[in-house]
């Protein structure tokens, strides 16, 4: 039990004192923030699908993306109408 509680505390006071940021982070060590995609497409209701990613959105992704979300939502729409 004791090994609990000093697992315990050490995370307590790790949590209390974090570690400082690092002066030469993003500095070509792997931690350099990653560019984000964004895709906004117009679905046939009238509806707005935004697709985002860290890889490239390609037309074909977004147009197959964009046509499974409007099968989901005129299914949606047809077990409302039941």
């Amino acid at each position: 039990m004791s090994a609990t509680k000093d697992a315990m505390l050490r995370e307590f006071a790790r949590a209390q004192k974090p570690p400082e940021a690092r002066e030469d982070a993003g500095s070509g060590d792997g931690l350099d923030e990653s560019v984000i995609h964004r895709e906004e497409i117009e679905l046939p209701d009238g509806g707005h699908l935004i697709l985002t990613d860290i890889e490239d959105i390609t037309p074909k992704r977004a147009a197959t993306t964009a046509a499974r979300i409007a099968r989901i939502l005129e299914s949606k729409e047809r077990d409302r109408q039941r």
